[in-house]
């Protein structure tokens, strides 16, 4: 592993995203129990699985500012111990309800619903921070890209990991079950993670001059964020490629917290399928995205280097690749068989996974002093998806049936397409203080 410790790193995080996806998405198979015990309905159940999402945007706010401050590590240590004591709370949160509030088994799933979200938050902006400090700007696509494989890997685990947790035991215990598996993963990594390449004694020489290189940098691109720079954070609403970026990072987490909070149920209420037989059918609409993520993240380095055009490497491919998942998703109400349905989801999905790396790179390609504070602000206004998704959806349901989920996803989808078209990344449109200060003492 010598000469390339950056990629184990890269692997631990994938690692730690993978834990962290099956987490908040367990409690969708646990459903049908949970459902039962506390007599719930499916615009309730909605709210309860929105509930993350609350959390979720303000713990992204102010983790990627956290991070820039006080280092990724930090806030890696403190979110995953975090996330890991309430995802094991979430086993006794109906009772608590009950007996704290009011009787009442929602407003206790909806603390610890919150309180999850909260500490989930600023996973991905901390990723963001860190791959800014240990990634070379040729590599910076790829690296968000390993650093996002998480994500559908997590989602796509999820299914048979929970299925096979509740088929052993209860809901209560596979909550307690996955929360221990966190804190062990935070256990390892305070022993092998530093926040720069430069503090770990595992880290080459060789290794670290390549980190460093600015070898093959193009003119709109800057270097890792090292330098000293002031950007004060309100400087993001300033520039309309990280808000049109934002917007275009709504769409994809809308489609993606869409499908893994209520495929199970989908399948279930619709084709009648038994819990046993959603362990392999709730894997399937993230098998696409697995690749894609990857392939994205390659397609966009390559792009870059062949067109030195980061327009093209970046939003040009959010802008096909979230057309393409538009399309996928409209078509979906009008097919009738599983297999169909199951195919068009799959592709939709992986679609939308190929560009999951670049709203993430655009950042660090405009900004990447800021990378950390300006990925918060993104997934703060991003993850207003993850209210949205599963509470819109349970209304959408409640009041016009499954096809009306899937037409709104297509929806959001086209919007992020629209959006990403104006997206021009490494794009500087303020100067920082710090050169503003010096232009005036010159």
């Amino acid at each position: 592993m010598r000469g390339k410790y950056r990629y184990f790193i890269m692997g631990m995080i994938v690692f730690m995203t993978v834990v962290n996806y099956i987490d908040r998405g367990a409690i969708s198979y646990a459903q049908e129990a949970i459902i039962s015990e506390f007599n719930l309905n499916p615009k309730t159940w909605g709210g309860i699985l929105g509930y993350f999402g609350y959390g979720y945007m303000f713990g992204a706010l102010f983790g990627g500012a956290l991070a820039d401050k006080k280092g990724p590590k930090f806030v890696w240590i403190l979110a995953g111990m975090a996330w890991s004591i309430f995802e094991i709370g979430t086993a006794f949160a109906g009772e608590i309800g009950m007996a704290l509030f009011g009787g009442s088994a929602i407003a206790g799933f909806a603390v610890f619903r919150v309180l999850f979200g909260l500490a989930e938050g600023p996973t991905f902006s901390t990723i963001n921070r860190t791959m800014a400090n240990w990634a070379a700007p040729k590599e910076r696509g790829f690296a968000a890209s390993i650093g996002l494989l998480g994500t559908p890997l997590g989602a796509l685990l999820t299914a048979p990991i929970a299925v096979a947790l509740l088929s052993f035991t209860d809901w209560k215990t596979m909550f307690i079950i996955l929360g221990c598996i966190g804190l062990v993963w935070i256990t390892i990594w305070i022993k092998v993670f530093t926040n720069q390449p430069e503090e770990n004694k595992r880290v080459s020489q060789e290794e670290l001059a390549e980190i460093r290189s600015n070898q093959g940098l193009l003119k709109s691109e800057k270097e890792s964020g090292q330098n000293g720079e002031t950007v004060p954070w309100y400087h993001f609403f300033k520039n309309p490629t990280l808000v049109m970026n934002a917007i275009g990072y709504f769409a994809f987490q809308y489609v993606n917290f869409l499908i893994l909070t209520w495929t199970p149920k989908y399948l279930q209420d619709t084709f009648d399928f038994q819990l046993g037989s959603l362990w392999y059918l709730g894997m399937i609409p993230w098998t696409g995205a697995c690749i894609a993520v990857l392939l994205g993240g390659k397609i966009s380095d390559y792009l870059r280097e062949k067109t030195g055009s980061l327009r093209v490497a970046r939003s040009g491919l959010a802008v096909v690749s979230l057309f393409f998942t538009a399309l996928c998703f409209i078509f979906i109400p009008t097919v009738n068989s599983v297999a169909a349905v199951l195919t068009l989801m799959t592709i939709g999905n992986a679609f939308n996974f190929l560009p999951n790396s670049v709203y993430w790179t655009v950042i660090i390609d405009t900004e990447p002093s800021k990378a950390g504070t300006f990925g918060g602000v993104t997934h703060f206004f991003t993850n207003i998806a993850t209210i949205v998704a599963p509470t819109l959806t349970g209304a959408l349901v409640a009041a016009s049936g499954y096809g009306a989920m899937f037409t709104a996803a297509a929806v959001a989808s086209a919007i992020g397409m629209i959006a990403m078209i104006f997206v021009k990344p490494g794009k500087r449109i303020i100067q920082p203080i710090s050169s503003m200060k010096h232009k005036h003492s010159s």
